[in-house]
């Protein structure tokens, strides 16, 4: 199984690094097989607060039949997140997974690009939620069903209210893939309860 985790420029970290270790522990420590692809549209990505990374695909090398599942971090307007996250090559490429009932993951914010792209169409998701709602409010102006809960999963689509999140869509993601149980025998050994 492959997951390509897509960083938008200004995609915060904590949100991003979660992906990696649970797929990771997977991998290594139980042998499941899952593997993790980064993609941005550049080869070189910045994150909030100005950390390089360096991604393995560009958007345009992307086969959507070559993945099994879309993760995508949230990130920070004063950092340009929404300038590639609005992106109409993200958006289709968002559409493309929904089209083929791929998995779709998302951390706070990053559930606006899938509202902005109309896959959320009548559907109930959740986005960061402090800041007196504005985000929420956001995603409803998409016709979202938004509810205020910490993680929100309708049918392939699992989306999260703020960055305390980032490892429960982890290991949801990583359930939906494989098992409930598998995901637990990481979660437990990564001293999660």
């Amino acid at each position: 199984m492959k997951i390509l985790l897509f960083l938008a420029k200004g995609f915060e970290t904590m949100e991003f690094s979660p992906f990696i270790d649970v797929m990771g522990w997977a991998k290594n420590d139980y042998g499941i097989d899952v593997s993790v692809v980064t993609c941005g549209f550049k080869r070189e990505v910045i994150s909030a607060f100005n950390i390089p990374v360096l991604v393995e695909k560009t958007i345009e090398e992307i086969s959507v039949d070559d993945y099994d599942a879309l993760a995508i971090p949230g990130g920070f307007e004063d950092f340009g997140f929404y300038e590639e996250a609005y992106n109409e090559n993200f958006l289709d490429l968002i559409r493309s997974f929904d089209a083929k009932n791929k998995i779709i993951a998302s951390i706070c914010v990053g559930a606006l690009p899938l509202g902005k792209s109309g896959i959320l169409n009548n559907r109930k998701a959740t986005t960061y939620h402090l800041g007196d709602g504005m985000r929420q409010n956001q995603l409803k102006g998409f016709n979202v069903h938004v509810i205020n809960e910490p993680i929100v999963v309708d049918k392939n689509v699992i989306t999260s209210y703020c960055p305390e999140t980032a490892p429960g869509v982890a290991f949801k993601l990583l359930e939906l893939l494989t098992s409930n149980d598998e995901m637990e025998i990481v979660k437990k050994s990564m001293g999660f309860r």
